[in-house]
């Protein structure tokens, strides 16, 4: 929790000791946001993954607090609904499919993890603010609690064929999330389209690194790490509630 709220203030307090620097804005909007995420986790000892799809969507915020030189600055926060986890790629040493003579399938295993994600970004922009076109990089600290999973596998942890398996790491099979508080770094780029009246279209791609472990990291515990990483898309609508006049 330390190094969450440190992280806040990292990316959060240079914005505003900056504020009154360059033309004031007083602009906040709300809207709403939906899109698509990759996932995967970051174990040690190694579990051979591919992305995991899933999907994102919730509520947005931005504040602009002031506009320096061609630099629109603003916070940017949301509070999101959103699917993680890991799809683990299961292949023998000639990096064929395994299969499983007990379920009569090939082995198959993703582990959905759904969580409430809040990131607060720093959101910088250049262009056009009322009317056309923006480009935008934003970064900062995101939050994140584990609400619920789901496993869609072909195999259990007691007849998985081992044997065959080029990556013979199981332990993370049966069990269950440990930490359900979540924190990382999200950072991302994006486009914004304002059409005055009707609100802006933000169409944006981030990056997520998790700082936390959803295992136990402790010498006893068998994963070292375990991660969240994720590459998500998202298309956003905002409306404006108070607009400066520029």
């Amino acid at each position: 929790m330390r190094k969450a709220l440190l992280l806040l203030l990292f990316f959060i307090v240079p914005l505003w000791s900056n504020a009154q620097i360059g033309d004031h804005r007083n602009d906040l909007s709300i809207g709403l946001n939906a899109g698509l995420s990759m996932a995967n986790v970051g174990f040690v000892p190694k579990v051979t993954q591919t992305m995991l799809p899933g999907y994102t969507a919730g509520l947005s915020l931005r504040y602009v607090c002031e506009k320096y030189f061609s630099t629109i600055c603003s916070v940017f926060a949301e509070l999101n609904y959103t699917q993680m986890g890991w799809r683990e790629d299961i292949r023998d040493l000639n990096s064929a499919p395994v299969f499983n003579k007990t379920t009569g399938s090939y082995e198959k295993y993703d582990h959905i993890l759904n969580y409430i994600q809040l990131p607060a970004l720093a959101h910088l922009a250049w262009g056009n603010e009322t009317k056309g076109f923006n480009f935008f990089i934003e970064a900062g600290p995101q939050f994140g609690y584990f609400i619920t999973d789901k496993v869609n596998a072909t195999f259990t942890k007691d007849n998985a064929n081992i044997d065959d398996r080029a990556n013979k790491t199981i332990a993370q099979v049966d069990m269950a999330v440990e930490n359900k508080f979540d924190y990382g770094i999200a950072a991302g780029i994006g486009v914004e389209y304002s059409v005055r009246g009707l609100g802006h279209f933000l169409l944006s791609g981030r990056y997520y690194y998790g700082l936390a472990n959803i295992y136990g990291a402790s010498k006893s515990d068998y994963f070292a790490k375990s991660n969240h990483n994720a590459i998500q898309v998202r298309l956003s609508y905002l409306i404006d509630l108070t607009k400066t006049k520029h």
